[in-house]
């Protein structure tokens, strides 16, 4: 993960030495050795992804030349923000670190968990997880990805029911996903509460450009804004068709997905077929975008 763009660049390597620095941890021994459990635990897995996007972007950022406005997907909204100059890199990288920590805690304290459900309209998902939802037991939707595939989050039992209620309305697959926790619901509230304790010391700019949020969908121009908006993600969906279409909207046509593998290209096909996307993850990658 992000090794050969490492070993080829050196501006690459400085970020994950930095954010070693910062955090005290062999961060890219982990990313690029694992084992794969210690990699995907969330406090490990949110910063190393994180590293491995602002590495790329900053092999890439003079080849990128005007960008016109950015978005991230969950966790890569603080990667969109880095990159707009939001915050800077060893405040997101802390921050990021303590996110995934507070995240693992509250999926401890109150055990959830999530699910994806493909081939249901988003309003035929929502009415599934208000009629699994009861009292004490609630599921939601967290992530609205792409027309017909919609994450759904909340505590263990309310989604097996809404796995069952999925399935019975005509869904194509309805399966757990393998997660610590209810990410993007209201089980999250003690993690986000915690959070946005820990950004009251980090220092936010306005962006040099916008980046959209995934809990309005809209455009954010105003750190103030970004930072409440950082902390309200952890217990809001992640608005992703409505972020896709609020850039196209705004007369984008070619997307650069910067950093590991390429779901939101996929995602970004299934949401608009003439949108443009190019990954940009892999050193091979960074070299054929550098010399095009």
């Amino acid at each position: 993960m992000g090794r050969d763009v490492a070993e080829r660049y050196p501006v690459a390597r400085d970020a994950w030495r930095e954010a070693e620095d910062v955090l005290g941890v062999d961060l890219s021994r982990i990313a690029w050795e694992g084992p794969e459990e210690e990699l995907t635990a969330t406090h490990n897995a949110q910063p190393a992804i994180l590293v491995h996007s602002i590495a790329v972007y900053r092999v890439v950022a003079e080849a990128l030349g005007d960008v016109r406005i950015a978005a991230g997907h969950s966790l890569g909204e603080f990667s969109a923000h880095v990159a707009a100059g939001t915050l800077d890199f060893a405040s997101a990288v802390k921050t990021v670190r303590r996110r995934g920590e507070l995240m693992y805690r509250s999926g401890e304290a109150r055990p959830g968990t999530m699910a994806a459900v493909l081939g249901l309209a988003d309003e035929d998902v929502e009415r599934v997880c208000r009629d699994a939802s009861v009292p004490g037991e609630e599921c939601v939707p967290a992530n609205y990805n792409a027309p017909g595939q919609v994450v759904i989050s909340g505590d263990v039992a309310a989604v097996e029911r809404a796995i069952e209620l999925a399935r019975s309305a005509g869904a194509r697959r309805a399966l757990r996903l393998n997660v610590s926790g209810a990410f993007h619901s209201p089980l999250m509230a003690p993690a986000e509460r915690e959070l946005a304790a820990h950004l009251e010391g980090v220092e936010f700019h306005d962006p040099r450009f916008p980046v959209v949020s995934n809990v309005t969908a809209e455009p954010v121009s105003e750190g103030a804004v970004a930072r409440d908006l950082l902390i309200r993600q952890l217990t809001a969906p992640v608005r992703w068709v409505a972020s896709m279409r609020t850039i196209r909207s705004a007369g984008i046509e070619r997307f650069v997905e910067l950093g590991p593998g390429s779901v939101l290209s996929g995602l970004l096909k299934r949401i608009d077929g003439n949108a443009r996307a190019q990954t940009v993850g892999t050193a091979t990658e960074v070299e054929a975008f550098i010399g095009a």
